[in-house]
């Protein structure tokens, strides 16, 4: 009897330890590394990753609440270089920048500053080979959608509160970390992305870094004129350990670049040589479970109530003609 205990003890212990060591992958890893864990079964890598706060979301412009204090963010230090080289990693999950200096950013509604540490990427399929007509060329990779509609990458820039060093003491306050979100669409090519993207080809495979001449962080983002519209709600990394405690800010205007330029970050990979190619390193869109979605309106209507408004001054032209 008491060896039948050990042997079910033991293999109790196998079995924990097989999930405390699992490693956690995209969907797209499936088929070369079966043994991991894709986003339906994060939570058996970090027990957050189930938690009611989680990110991303999809949000519906229709139940958005207007909030008059979300006004334009101020933007510190974004329009200048740094004064050491960013390094760029593939980190076997995205493309990840670290930032050397600390552009901070505050307003907005946000109660304090926060200083930007890295920014990283998110995609999905693209495809240089022409499409039907009428057809796309890619299959979209934002985590983050409006009305149910995703853009082709997303951009995110994270920040931590200007009063802590990094994001392990960042993650220990409830508003430690916030989260900066631009949709990337498929249009005209993008100079300033230049030497990113220049880089890529030295980071094609896990763990290989290189080093670039820092950038504007502005001149990667829409003009500061354009970041006046913006969603905002409370969420999580949208990576394990899926930390909850981050401040979203979804901008409504996108960052463009051409479909070459998106290519060129589908042609890394995963792992090693021959290993998958990087594509559809996202999140699925997670429960909103009863959270609030604000809009900073940035002086404009909901779409909702655009169309109502045109509703009711075509109703009023239409009866005045007839009278």
């Amino acid at each position: 009897m008491e060896l039948l205990f050990l042997a079910l003890f033991s293999l109790h212990i196998l079995k924990t330890e097989a999930v405390v060591g699992s490693h956690w992958c995209y969907r797209s890893q499936k088929c070369e590394h079966p043994e991991c864990e894709d986003p339906p079964q994060w939570h058996l890598t970090d027990v957050t990753c189930k938690g009611d706060r989680q990110s991303p979301i999809n949000i519906l412009t229709r139940n958005v609440v207007y909030d008059k204090s979300l006004k334009p963010l101020t933007f510190e230090g974004y329009d200048r270089k740094g004064s050491s080289k960013w390094q760029v990693e593939n980190n076997g999950h995205t493309v990840k920048v670290t930032l050397d200096s600390s552009p901070k950013v505050g307003g907005g509604g946000l109660a304090r500053r926060y200083k930007a540490v890295e920014f990283h990427l998110h995609w999905g399929v693209p495809s240089v080979q022409p499409s039907p007509p009428g057809g796309q060329q890619f299959i979209p990779g934002s985590e983050h959608s409006i009305d149910g509609e995703k853009y082709a990458m997303e951009l995110h820039l994270v920040h931590i509160r200007e009063d802590v060093s990094d994001v392990t003491e960042a993650k220990k306050y409830k508003d430690g970390l916030a989260v900066l979100a631009f949709f990337i669409k498929v249009d005209e090519e993008n100079k300033n992305y230049a030497p990113l993207l220049n880089e890529l080809e030295n980071i094609q495979y896990k763990g290989q870094t290189a080093q670039i001449e820092p950038l504007p962080l502005s001149s990667l983002l829409p003009p500061e004129e354009d970041l006046g519209r913006f969603y905002r709600y409370e969420g999580s990394l949208t990576t394990p350990d899926c930390h909850e405690g981050v401040i979203w800010t979804i901008f409504e205007k996108p960052v463009e670049l051409s479909l070459p330029q998106l290519a060129q970050f589908a042609a890394l990979h995963f792992d090693g040589k021959n290993s998958t190619p990087m594509t559809e390193n996202f999140r699925p869109a997670q429960p909103l479970n009863g959270r609030r979605v604000s809009w900073s309106g940035a002086s404009a209507l909901l779409p909702t109530a655009k169309l109502l408004l045109a509703f009711l001054a075509l109703t009023y032209i239409l009866s005045s003609a007839s009278q």
